[in-house]
């Protein structure tokens, strides 16, 4: 059974002089979590409300899983978490790995456990992929992580440049630099989401993509390739921070943020 957890979570903020510390760190999902696990910081529906402020850091995101993806603070960059590192894909297309406090407002992760190791071939587009993963997925409702590595024929993807709090998310997707790789070494991070997760997740398929060399990624628009590892996990558990910071506070929350996510995952 799913199980959906919340928990308060902040990043340090001063109130009446008083320094407030992060709740996210220490909790019980820590270090020596268990496997088949989702962590999520905040929600896609706060993302669609403008709350682009930092919730957690970085070092906080890596302490709940290996793997996953995110944003940066005012939406600074893509994030892309492999094999325990995090890396920003900035919209200028720079590359680099985050700061241990580098601060987010959304972010996914798992502790990456593989019951699916197999080869596929003659990926022709982004559709084609989603089809092929779509065949180690056992049920439509709970959640999985995926992670395809080889040597892509071409790979399209984009990331957004640092966005004003309060910006609509269209208008930031709008503003996103998109770049075209082609013959690269890389790696797909993603997770697929059940479609009741649409008011506070991401439904259907979400993929970051970094190249071996930790030059060239960003979120995927589009992709082929001839031969992929493919590696797929089950997760059964979501455990979900719900910020305590005034920005997410006072969000208006009550409406459906599918159209504008869809909107934000598929590219202008």
């Amino acid at each position: 059974m799913t199980i959906i957890k919340a928990a308060a979570a902040q990043r340090p903020v001063a109130v009446c002089g008083v320094s407030v510390a992060s709740v996210i760190e220490g909790t019980p999902w820590g270090l020596g979590s268990p496997a088949h696990v989702l962590f999520q910081i905040s929600t896609s529906g706060a993302l669609v409300a403008g709350v682009y402020s930092g919730l957690s850091t970085t070092k906080n995101v890596l302490e709940h899983g290996d793997f996953g993806l995110g944003t940066f603070a005012d939406l600074d960059g893509e994030m892309v978490i492999v094999d325990g590192r995090a890396f920003r894909v900035q919209g200028t297309g720079q590359v680099t790995e985050a700061r241990t406090d580098a601060e987010t407002p959304f972010a996914a992760v798992t502790r990456f456990s593989a019951e699916v190791d197999v080869e596929v071939g003659d990926v022709s587009s982004l559709i084609d992929l989603k089809t092929r993963c779509d065949a180690y997925r056992a049920s439509d409702n709970v959640f999985y992580a995926f992670r395809l590595d080889g040597q892509f024929d071409r790979v399209q993807t984009r990331a957004p440049s640092p966005a004003k709090s309060g910006m609509p998310l269209r208008d930031v997707v709008n503003a996103q630099s998109e770049f075209g790789f082609a013959d690269v070494t890389g790696a797909l991070v993603g997770f697929w989401s059940p479609r009741f997760s649409e008011t506070f997740g991401i439904p259907g398929y979400h993929f970051h993509f970094l190249s071996d060399d930790r030059t060239q990624g960003g979120h995927l628009l589009e992709c082929s390739a001839s031969r992929l590892r493919l590696r797929a996990e089950r997760l059964t558990e979501l455990h979900l921070a719900l910020p305590q910071a005034d920005a997410f506070l006072r969000a208006d929350l009550n409406g459906n943020p599918a159209d504008e996510i869809a909107y934000a995952e598929e590219g202008r």
